[in-house]
């Protein structure tokens, strides 16, 4: 499975021995009672995260749900499960592959905003306002890229339109909810990618 996803991204976004793209979305919530401010996000509004690991068809590999929205995307990372098997190299990732026609031996990653740490298995752009060629090619491909996963969550957002409101349930009962929009969204996308993947101009909606 990985290496198709790999190769698949090297493919269409010319980004070589990555495994997925990595990003947080906050789903605003009704305010949960007696919770003060643990789901208060920077964006001044209650939230829980989603974290999704999406492949260059903008498919859900992986999803985690139910983090504060006090939380940063880094800090959910961090104490999900995804986190967790990546850092203790339990998810059956080979080992270091070959760039594409050169010697240069790499570990396959994922790749993600400056918002997450950077780690053996995790690539992020390189921070600043002032780099040479080499390093603005590599922030070039790399957002490139990461923006698979802004993509999928515009995707969403265009298709299920609680996305667009707050959402009145309990935390737990939306973490249900939000789980079962990304199931239905990589189920319609492997049977009706065609029109769903134009749903902006279409009148699908849920």
């Amino acid at each position: 499975m990985w290496k198709n996803i790999t190769n698949d991204f090297f493919l269409m976004l010319n980004f070589s021995e990555c495994i997925g793209a990595l990003d947080g979305k906050h789903v605003t919530i009704q305010a949960p009672p007696n919770t003060g401010t643990t789901f208060f996000n920077y964006k001044k509004a209650f939230s829980v995260v989603l974290l999704s690991l999406l492949n260059a068809h903008c498919n859900c590999i992986a999803v985690n749900v139910g983090a504060y929205g006090k939380s940063s995307d880094g800090g959910v990372f961090a104490n999900s499960n995804l986190g967790k098997v990546l850092y203790r190299g339990s998810l059956n990732i080979p080992g270091n592959s070959t760039i594409p026609n050169t010697d240069t031996q790499v570990p396959y990653l994922i790749v993600g905003d400056e918002t997450f740490p950077l780690k053996p298995y995790l690539m992020r752009p390189y921070s600043g306002d002032k780099f040479d060629d080499q390093k603005c090619n590599f922030n070039y491909r790399l957002n490139r890229a990461r923006r698979t996963s802004e993509n999928t969550f515009s995707i969403l957002t265009q298709t299920f339109r609680l996305y667009n409101r707050r959402i009145q349930a309990f935390p737990k009962h939306v973490d249900y909810i939000i789980l079962t929009t990304c199931l239905l969204h990589n189920f319609i996308k492997k049977y009706d990618s065609y029109t769903y993947n134009y749903v902006g101009n279409s009148t699908r909606r849920f």
